[in-house]
Order: structure tokens, then sequence, then C-alpha cells
């Protein structure tokens, strides 16, 4: 840890750094020994002391268990701010707005799947856009079209035939984000997010093709369609070059803002403005847009990953018994009621690289999960394991309703390719996992290999142990798609 950073555990699960300098709040990092070991943790831990410096911070700035090194905000960190006196900070979203996660159950086995996944993966491959700036399944929207995609969210793709009306209810906010205003996106987010609806992306992004190996709340994952030994895809991608386009522009704008206001920033990463101003209010509407657009684009590469598997099967797409369980966000900033100082408060939430896990009993719940809490869906690496959870009564009072969001990586890509230069990537995925792995090329698998990052399961027992969130079923994968 930082030499000259005070700290002291507080439980086997957490770490508080009391304020020193100028932070106004404790800090706050859920993590194991083993897991504060992990490469540029320090980094990652004075990043926490410096969001604890920010105007407006309300109780504690916070780290979850996948905590490493980011832009501004360590990404697995959480911070939320007052709505007269805080501010907001597009480091404390994330370039890639709105990534996330879904979790689609089948009526499939694994012994239907196993023997073809080969087929199956290749078959997604041809029909699911990837890579840096790949077109998509949509042809190239024209202006009116994508602000009216920016605005509506998820139902746009379902009235597009994308999937269906029961998809949205199990879409985190029913897949629109409010708020959403057009006119603050520039004209090269726009440009660049016209022909990408329907893309998978690059660098971390996924589909893959899991089995459930291991179920621990039975009635839950039978209700989720996760009984052991059923097949599932995952789906990981977020807002594109759309919502890259949106944080680069607002970070540069909130760099000129933060002086205007007088913001002593320990970072000027953490650029930003008060949430009232009106270059805070302009972020979150163009935010808003590009959280909408990652909605769209996953429901859309959800329905393409169904044709496909249909088509490698020889099924007929309704006979595979495909059902979103959930989808949730990664990347975003919220507007939500939680409990501050004995009383509720509505704060501004920002979560990079975390996952809402609101309780059981929350009116933000969909109603069909609201008994056992929300889905948390936590990827892993693509040869180990990936897990469902539900989010617990701890979460709420601890971490403002947030739980860590994957594995969190322990090596750079630079580094992984200069440690595994001579690697045959696909090659040790088989023989290694047994998962067959598909990537526009090698160095991009190198990067994402098993070795990049920390072991899931060390990360998922942490956050159960801290009582944020309960682990439902173990997903482990057979296929997966690189972007």
């Amino acid at each position: 840890m930082t030499a000259d950073l005070r700290f002291h555990r507080i439980s086997p699960t957490c770490v508080e750094i009391p304020p020193q300098g100028g932070m106004r709040v404790p800090g706050r990092v859920y993590a194991s020994e083993t897991l504060l070991q992990t490469q540029k943790a320090d980094e990652a831990v004075r990043q926490i002391a410096h969001v604890a410096h920010l105007p407006g911070v309300v109780k504690y700035a916070l780290a979850m268990p996948d905590f490493h090194w980011g832009y501004g905000f360590p990404i697995g960190g959480v911070a939320a701010m007052d709505l007269e006196q805080g501010v907001v900070s597009p480091g404390g979203v994330g370039f890639d707005i709105n990534c996330g996660i879904r979790i689609v159950s089948t009526g499939l086995v694994r012994d239907e799947v196993r023997p073809r996944i080969r087929d199956v993966i290749r078959a997604i491959c041809r029909d699911v856009p990837s890579g840096v700036g790949s077109g998509g399944a949509i042809p190239k929207l024209k202006r009116e079209e994508l602000e009216d995609l920016v605005v509506r969210g998820a139902p746009w793709a379902v009235a597009r035939g994308f999937g269906c009306e029961a998809d949205l209810a199990a879409i985190e906010d029913g897949g629109v984000f409010p708020g959403a205003d057009p006119s603050r996106v520039s004209e090269r987010a726009l440009k660049r997010g016209a022909d990408q609806v329907g893309t998978l992306g690059s660098g971390n992004h996924f589909l893959e093709i899991d089995v459930v190996d291991e179920v621990y709340l039975p009635d839950v994952a039978a209700r989720m369609g996760l009984e052991q030994g059923r097949v599932a895809i995952g789906i990981h991608s977020g807002s594109r070059g759309f919502g890259y386009q949106v944080c680069e522009d607002f970070t540069r704008s909130m760099q000129q803002a933060a002086r205007a206001y007088g913001i002593d920033l320990p970072d000027r990463q953490l650029a930003c403005a008060p949430v009232q101003s009106p270059e805070g209010q302009a972020y979150l509407g163009a935010m808003a847009c590009a959280a909408n657009y990652a909605w769209v684009n996953r429901q859309v590469l959800m329905a393409l990953a169904g044709r496909a598997l249909a088509k490698a099967l020889g099924r007929a797409e309704k006979d595979l018994g495909l059902r979103l369980v959930y989808d949730v966000c990664h990347n975003i900033a919220k507007i939500e009621t939680h409990m501050a100082d004995g009383a509720p408060r509505a704060l501004c939430v920002h979560r990079k690289g975390a996952t809402r896990a609101f309780g059981p009993g929350h009116p933000a719940v969909p109603e069909v999960w609201r008994d056992v809490g929300q889905p948390v869906l936590i990827p892993g690496d693509m040869g180990r394991c990936s897990y469902v959870l539900v989010g617990a009564e701890g979460a709420m009072r601890e971490t403002f309703g947030s739980a860590c969001h994957g594995a969190g990586r322990v090596a750079s890509r630079s580094a992984m390719l200069q440690s595994r230069r001579r690697a045959n990537p696909f090659r040790e995925m088989e023989e290694r996992y047994g998962v067959f792995v598909v990537a526009p090329g090698a160095a991009g698998a190198i990067e994402e290999l098993p070795d990049a990052y920390k072991d899931v399961s060390e990360v998922v027992d942490t956050c159960e142990a801290a009582g944020l969130a309960r682990k439902v079923a173990r997903l482990r994968p057979l296929g997966v798609m690189k972007g």
C-alpha cells in the first residue's frame, strides 16, 4: 500500500482510509488481503483518496473488490454526491458509458451444445459485427433516427423486431435512462454512433456460450432458468464510439468548468462540475443518450446471437427457450435515493466498473426479482467462470446499493503482450480450459488471457462475505467470441 497514506482494516473484507490532507470523507476499499496485493493496487487506493476530496461527496469514497487503476476514479469506484453541493465527473463514469452485461438463459443443456460449440461460435462471429470501428447490423442511421434511438432506449430496438416486450422488464430501468438530451451530444459523437448499433466492440467485450456448473440458491436459479447443466448466453458490450466521444468531449470541457467554479482537484483526471450547473446538466443529458445507445446495442446483439445459435443448431429460434434474465450497466451516474445522515436523500451516485446491487424489496428492482433482490451479473475471464448474484441489504447500508462488476485486471494489455508474445492463445484456451475462442487476432486474445485478471471467485466471495450480494449460480464458458 502507499507508504504515505494511512489506512486500517475494519473487517476481513474492508480497509478504511481515514480523512487526511484534503479528504472530505473516509475512503473504503472492499478487498481481502490477497486482493490488496494485486498489481497497481497502490495507485488505485490513492485514487480513492483523491475521489474523497471532491465537493459534496457523501459518507465514503468506495472501491469494490475488483478495483484497479483507471482514469480519474479507479475502475470499481463508487461515490455519491449531494445534489446541491456535489459534482458530477466524467472520470467517475468512464469512457464506455453504460458498458454492461446481460445474461440470457436457454432451454438447452450442455450435451446439446458442447459437441457443436465450434459451429455455434463461428456462426455468431459471422452474424455479429465486432472490432474497432466495425459497422453494425442496422444500416447507418440518419440523424433524426439516431436522436430518436438515444432518447427511447431499448424499446426502440424492440419496436424494430429485436427481442420482445418481455425483455424490457428484465433490463435495469426498463432500458430507458431518463433525461436524454441529444442537443448536448457533439456532431462527432453522433457521426461515430450512426453505424455502430449492433456491434460487439473490442477489448474485453465478448459474446459467450456458458453452462451453469454450480448452483448456490436453487429456488432463485430455477426462476432464472439457470439450473445446473443449462446453457446460457453472456453479452458484454457498451456504447461504442458514441459513448467514448461523449466522455472525451466532456472531460475536456469539465477541466475548464472545474477552474471556473474554483474546484481544487488533486488529479486533473477528476475534472468535474457542480451537478446542478449548466455544465453538469449538459453532461448528464449527453450521458443519458449514451446509456440508451448501449441498451439498444445489447438488445440488438442478443437478437443476433439468438438467430445465429438457432442457425448453427438447425433449430427454430422459438424452440431454444431464450429468455433475458437481466441486463445491468456498469459505468453510469444516477440520481438515486439512499440513506445518509439518518435520512433518505437524493444523491448522484457514480458507479465506474461497479454494478447496482439493490436488495430485496427495493421499488427500483423489477417486480419479478423484487423479493430476492436485483440480479448482479459478474463476468470473469474467458477461461474460468462468471457468476450471477442478487443484491443484498448490506449493499444498501454500506455501498449505496453497489457491488463489483467483474474480475478486475492485474496485468495491463501491454504487459500481457510483452510477457506472452510467443503464446498461441487459441490453443492455450482449448488445452488448458477447454474453451473454444475466436478473436480478430492473436494479440487481442493474448491481452485477454485469464492471467490478465484476478480470480473472479475470490472477488465474488469477498463481495458476498461483505454482505453486498448473494451468489445464485456459477457459469463456465464453453465458447467465446472476443471483439
